[in-house]
């Protein structure tokens, strides 16, 4: 589990937090200048939080008891939260122009980059970890929720990006015992 949340928060998360923002500011509408998309990544909530939480961590600061466990609380609520703000702007649309660049990015997001992964780490580099084992299990995950929002918030192809998470998290509970399976023979 340790290893599980060192790759998802400082890699996977700080990587959407800042070349995500940054590259959603500049193909979002608008003339993109580096000064306002650097505004932008160091103004981004989450990255800022992020920062926070590093800094009380190498600081060794704890906050009081009771302060953490109401902010547990509220923090129990932003995944469903964001599941159903994204969710809500599903739609099953069947004339959409969508469906082709969904199972595209789907399959490329689910079974081609794990696959890269896979073949590179266990078979070029032979590589039989459990470091190697939970990498692909996190390349294999689902769309990131983070990721499908900041696509929105810009106006980067939103219903394309519930999409993805729409049909992308019940799809990974196929492709990720899939995956597991084939991880269990290494």
């Amino acid at each position: 589990m340790e290893t599980a949340v060192l790759v998802d928060q400082p890699g996977t998360f700080v990587v959407v937090s800042t070349l995500g923002v940054f590259t959603a500011a500049f193909y979002s509408k608008g003339s993109p200048n580096a000064l306002g998309i650097f505004k932008k990544i160091i103004t981004f909530p989450p990255f800022l939080m992020f920062v926070l939480a590093c800094l009380m961590n190498i600081f060794d600061y704890n906050l009081n008891e009771n302060f953490q466990l109401v902010l547990l609380k509220i923090g129990s609520l932003v995944t469903p939260l964001a599941l159903l703000s994204v969710g809500l702007q599903l739609t099953f649309d069947r004339k959409s122009q969508h469906w082709k660049f969904l199972r595209l990015g789907l399959f490329f997001k689910l079974l081609l980059v794990p696959f890269i992964i896979f073949v590179l780490y266990v078979f070029v580099f032979n590589q039989h970890s459990e470091v190697i084992k939970i990498t692909l299990m996190e390349t294999a995950m689902a769309p990131m929720i983070t990721g499908a929002i900041l696509a929105s918030t810009y106006g980067l192809k939103p219903k394309l990006s519930s999409m993805m998470i729409g049909f992308g998290i019940p799809i990974s509970f196929v492709t990720l015992a899939f995956w597991y399976f084939i991880l269990s023979f290494i």
